[in-house]
This record gives C-alpha cells, structure tokens and sequence, in this order.
C-alpha cells in the first residue's frame, strides 16, 4: 500500500529555475502514474521583496546583484530555455525583460489555496508562464486578474483580495516561517516535512524521492 506524500514548493513567480522545478515535479509525478497520491501545496517566498511597482530591468538587476556579463546572461538564459523546451515549459527571454515586485502574485496564490491544491496549480502554472512565457507585468492589478479569470477562478473575489490587502499577513508569516527554516533560495521543495530538494533539479530526482518516500517500487 502506498503512502501519501506532503510537497511544500517554496518559490517566486520570478523565479525562472521555480517554473524549472515544478515542471520537473510534475513531470515526476506524471511518469509514476496515478497510484501516486500527492498533497502538493505552493509556498511564497520573495526574491526582490523590496522591487519598486515599475520593476527593473531584468539585465541591470542580474548584473549589479551577480556581477553577470551580457554574455553570461544570454547563456544562463539559453541553457533555461532549453531545460525548460525539454520539460513543456516555453521560456520567452524576449519579452521576459523585466523583473517585478510579486508580493500581490502570492496573496493571490494564497487565496486561490483556500480553494484547494487544484486551483492553486492552475494559478501557479498560469502565473509562471505568464511572466516567464510572456512577459507579462505580475504585479499590475488588471493583469492579475485577468491571468485568475483565464484560470477559472472568480475575478471580481481575486480584484477585492487585492484591493483590500486581504491575505498580507498570511503570506508574511509563511515567508518568516520558511526563512527561519534556513531557506535563502528557490525552490526548495519540501517533502513530508522534512526532506529537501533544493534547486531546479532533473525530472528523476524528484522521481526518486517520490518513489521512496511513497513506498513505491522503483
């Protein structure tokens, strides 16, 4: 008999190597198959908390916090693109030129959350490709919305939350919880809790961990 396996997926909707992750996850999770039962749960963490409401461009912000070259950038780039082509996730570095603030991004993951894990994955992914696939502002309002109406879930609740800084505080304390648990980066993937796999690691080493800790045969 199999066991249920808990997933906390510490991430930022800025963050490329999140979108790597998960959808190496879930590819995981679609190669062990349906016997496979998972609670999986997304958890926020801010990489820029303190990023403007304009943002920045993308370029100048790797390079002042990394010291990345123009050069660097475009192969740190095409080697994401092509993880990402690999998995089914489209990375646009074209349109993707811009970082923003994504505080409101995870009040809304918080409050799709309420609603189950399955509308929360759906905002998750919508989100993420969203930003990564298209370049789109997830910090403006109306593009919120708009990315939770494609979703299906309820776009004039989604606009109050927003409006009215409903969930700030959850997902404050969530990013002290994490941050006291010693996680500094993303994403770090969380099973049972207790294990870690941190980073956008390789489809088969999630697999591993899921088939192990699930009690199921490799």
């Amino acid at each position: 008999m199999t066991r249920p396996v808990k997933i906390d997926f510490v991430s930022d909707v800025a963050c490329p190597w999140c979108a790597i992750g998960l959808a190496a996850l879930e590819r995981a999770m679609a190669d062990i198959g349906n016997d496979l039962q998972v609670e999986l749960r997304f958890q926020p963490f801010e990489l820029n908390p303190d990023m403007g409401p304009q943002g920045e461009s993308i370029a100048e912000h790797l390079g002042k916090k990394y010291g990345l070259s123009a050069e660097q950038l475009g192969q740190n780039g095409e080697a994401l693109r092509q993880r990402g082509e690999a998995l089914g996730f489209r990375f646009d570095l074209q349109k993707r030129d811009r970082i923003y603030n994504t505080f409101d991004a995870h009040r809304l993951l918080h409050w799709a959350g309420e609603r189950g894990a399955a509308p929360q994955l759906a905002l998750k992914r919508a989100l993420l490709q969203a930003y990564h696939g298209e370049g789109r502002n997830v910090s403006d309002h109306d593009t919120l919305v708009a990315i939770v109406e494609a979703t299906g879930l309820d776009a004039a609740e989604a606009r109050q939350v927003l409006a009215t800084g409903r969930f700030a505080a959850e997902v404050r304390e969530r990013e002290r919880f994490y941050q006291q648990q010693g996680i500094r980066a993303v994403p770090a993937v969380i099973f049972n809790d207790r294990h870690l796999i941190q980073g956008g690691q390789p489809a088969d080493v999630f697999e591993q961990a899921l088939r192990q800790l699930s009690g199921m045969a490799a």
